[in-house]
């Protein structure tokens, strides 16, 4: 993990932080070779799992919020075998949201998860070898911030 993510965390309550951090190792467990890019942005912190360095890759991605933290999939509409409940409008990109480990659709959502990493070694593949271990990488940070007051 880069070291400044837990950094970028730090505004955050302890529990989104938490949160945040579980749902992270749940995704690195099921793809230790994807790399975490990492954007401190004006109005949540984003990650995105990719098997490259580039956002166009990712499957999916945690986009962090005072309250709640979404899991995203980045070509969520493409989802065929999903039953969960994807909220989104956009051409591509769909979410849930994620209150708490206690109500986190584990296995519904891990089938997405292997989903989405098949739609995207479909469309690109050979970009990442298997047996590696992803780097975490942070692409941006933006001066001006909206973030939780403590």
């Amino acid at each position: 993990m880069n070291p400044q993510l837990k950094e970028f965390l730090q505004p955050y309550d302890k529990d989104i932080q938490d949160l945040a951090l579980e749902l992270r190792l749940f995704i690195t467990t099921i793809a230790p070779e994807a790399n975490e890019l990492i954007w401190d942005n004006y109005n949540a912190l984003a990650i995105a799992y990719s098997k490259s360095e580039k956002l166009k890759d990712a499957f999916c991605h945690l986009s962090i919020y005072s309250k709640h933290v979404n899991f995203g999939f980045n070509r969520g509409s493409e989802l065929i075998e999903s039953k969960l409940k994807l909220k989104g409008t956009g051409k591509l990109i769909r979410h849930i949201q994620v209150n708490g480990m206690d109500t986190f659709p584990i296995e519904e959502v891990k089938k997405s998860v292997m989903e989405a990493i098949a739609i995207s070694d479909e469309l690109n593949p050979g970009l990442t070898k298997k047996n590696t271990l992803g780097i975490s990488k942070v692409m941006s940070i933006s001066k001006k911030k909206i973030r939780p007051k403590r």
